[in-house]
């Protein structure tokens, strides 16, 4: 049954704090203080706000001395923080057109609004378009022979300290200047951001961690995606990651938003900045009620749509005007305040992607889509355990040697097929080759497969629609072991391969032409394939795809469903006599001893549960796991 949250009152959250950033455009509505009174009222009838960015700048709109004083003296009698924010915008609706940060009166103009900026406030903000986009005559002349990535590099790293950062210190020598990045992280380098430099220079960094709708938006992002980035850029400056930033975009039902909320929080993020002031005040509509609301038994927490418009429902049963995104906001860290509490700090699988790589783009976030917790980092993992690397680690260009020393230590390696067709035939002269581990060749030949073979006999089938285009890996049989085989009638295709190495095992994981294909692999096939990447986790998940783990360091994960229907799950827990009981509802599981594929007890115990449509549940072991 689903578990009653009592109300978040507006005494506060105690393990995150909740931030609106208001735009320069309401901002300059400000100057009417009467106006404000009324829409800060609406907005936190509910919601408990403790801090609120007030943007100076965008698209050259810029509010006046008067209105930004008067609105900080507002909010400070209300006991809200106040920060000051920048959008370089010159016309946002014109492609995100930015300032060029190469012409003169331009950077005067970036100058003298960092400057504006820290005047007012002792901390301020870089709202996602700190980048360059321009093609401009000068630009074209100053790049010469260099490519655009390196040309845009080294321009914003400079103007970050010569147009931003110092300006803005020179003015205000407390003023904590922090750059909020969006969430297209894999593409940052070609427009300047530059995430080997910045980090060191700015004070602290914030997390766009906005999904939106995977399909119905231009940039299709995973909801797993807000989690990963969110670790992300803590690895990149621990310590200083401020934030998660979620928006309303992509909103067809209230669960999307809720969702991003939640995942922001899973990933330990302090604070929430919704965004903006103007979408809070947005009405809820009956038609933002999920058609999975109906189901009478949710297993799980999730956005309960009766209970979460019941404080704007009047007497005679109509919506308040207070039925507003504020309200959904407020619900849903209703629902998971209570549940942060019991989490540690996260844990997962290392996987490495260095400085201004490219390759494979996103696809952690579509293996976080299949039940595996991933802790991207920028530097090769040197601890122990098993490692993920995918086509982007081939930027280093001694990927294959530190490959090959890990191996050596005793660990495991799990590369996909991209990064082993990238490193594949490199020449002697940077190091270990790939093919110094292992000889196989991802060729250029491509296999239509649905049906897997693994192991002896024991075979999967996916649904008849459920075909996907693989590459075909040639490798020499028994110097490599498949573990996992597509299969086209009489022919078979490597999905996993396991090459020994020294003790250790270098797989090789098959990655379809359409990351989407990854979530039409059977239950079964994905089983294999968590076994060898969880394998040094405590937990690993049997469910199919689009059912995620968070797991933490303190005995404790969540398993959340994005799926439309409610979902049986096997919680796989390593040891003899692990115990597990749901955190929310005190529920303690039966489990079941698995065996290995000789008869003989594995070490592991499977439990199952049954997850809601767009539903979590928190659950901790005990035991010997």
């Amino acid at each position: 049954m689903s578990l009653t949250v009592p109300p978040v009152t507006p005494s506060g959250h105690q393990t995150f704090t909740v931030a609106i950033y208001a735009r320069a455009y309401e901002v300059q509505e400000m100057a009417d203080l009467d106006w404000l009174a009324a829409q800060f009222d609406l907005m936190t009838r509910h919601l408990k706000v403790d801090k609120i960015y007030l943007e100076t700048h965008r698209d050259t709109v810029m509010p006046d001395e008067a209105t930004i004083k008067g609105a900080c003296r507002f909010f400070a009698d209300r006991g809200i923080k106040t920060a000051g924010g920048i959008t370089y915008t010159v016309n946002e609706r014109n492609r995100f057109q930015t300032y060029c940060y190469r012409l003169p009166d331009d950077r005067k103009k970036v100058r003298e609004i960092a400057e504006y900026t820290a005047r007012f406030f002792d901390e301020m903000i870089l709202d996602d378009f700190f980048f360059t986009n321009c093609k401009c005559p000068e630009c074209i002349e100053a790049k010469g022979d260099r490519s655009w990535t390196n040309y845009r590099l080294a321009l914003m790293t400079k103007a970050a300290e010569d147009l931003v950062i110092k300006p803005a210190r020179a003015v205000n020598p407390n003023v904590k200047v922090v750059i909020k990045y969006p969430n297209w992280y894999e593409h940052f380098h070609g427009l300047g951001f530059n995430l080997e430099t910045q980090p060191a220079m700015f004070d602290g960094l914030y997390t766009g961690t906005e999904t939106r709708d995977p399909v119905l938006s231009n940039q299709h992002l995973q909801p797993y995606h807000g989690y990963l980035i969110t670790r992300y850029f803590e690895n990149l400056k621990p310590g200083a990651n401020g934030g998660g930033w979620v928006d309303t975009g992509g909103m067809r039902f209230v669960d999307r938003y809720a969702e991003q909320l939640w995942i922001t929080l899973f990933a330990k993020a302090p604070e929430v900045t919704l965004f903006d002031f103007r979408q809070l005040e947005w009405a809820l509509k009956p038609e933002h009620r999920a058609p999975w609301q109906d189901l009478s038994d949710r297993q799980g927490i999730g956005v309960d749509f009766d209970a979460m418009i019941a404080p704007a429902l009047q007497e005679d049963g109509t919506w308040g005007e207070d039925a507003t995104v504020a309200l959904a906001a407020h619900h849903a860290f209703a629902q998971v305040e209570p549940v942060l509490r019991e989490l540690g700090e996260p844990v997962g699988i290392p996987s490495y992607r260095p400085h201004h790589a490219t390759g494979e783009d996103f696809l952690q976030a579509y293996l976080g889509m299949l039940g595996l917790p991933i802790d991207l980092q920028p530097n090769f993992p040197e601890g122990p355990g098993t490692i993920l690397l995918t086509e982007a680690a081939k930027r280093d260009a001694q990927v294959a040697s530190k490959i090959q020393q890990h191996l050596l230590a005793g660990n495991n390696v799990v590369v996909t097929s991209g990064l082993y067709r990238a490193l594949q035939g490199r020449a002697p002269g940077s190091g270990t080759r790939i093919e110094d581990i292992v000889e196989m060749e991802v060729t250029g030949q491509k296999a239509l497969v649905g049906d897997y073979l693994m192991g002896w006999r024991e075979r999967a089938k996916g649904d008849a629609d459920a075909q996907i285009l693989v590459p075909h890996i040639r490798y020499l049989t028994n110097d490599s072991w498949e573990l996992v085989s597509g299969l086209t009638e009489t022919t078979g295709h490597p999905i996993l391969l396991d090459a020994s190495y020294a003790g250790a095992h270098l797989y090789v994981l098959t990655i379809p032409d359409n990351f989407n294909d990854l979530y039409k692999l059977p239950q079964e096939v994905l089983g294999r394939i968590r076994s060898v990447l969880a394998q040094d986790l405590p937990v690993r998940l049997d469910a199919p795809a689009q059912v995620m783990l968070f797991l933490y360091d303190n005995n404790t994960f969540v398993v959340e469903s994005f799926l439309d229907d409610p979902v049986e799950v096997g919680l796989v827990l390593r040891g003899e006599t692990p115990s597990l009981r749901d955190v929310t509802t005190g529920e303690t599981l039966s489990g079941e001893g698995l065996m290995d594929w000789l008869g003989k007890p594995s070490g592991e115990v499977s439990f199952s549960a049954i997850i809601g449509p767009h539903a979590f549940r928190v659950f901790r072991f005990d035991g010997d796991s």
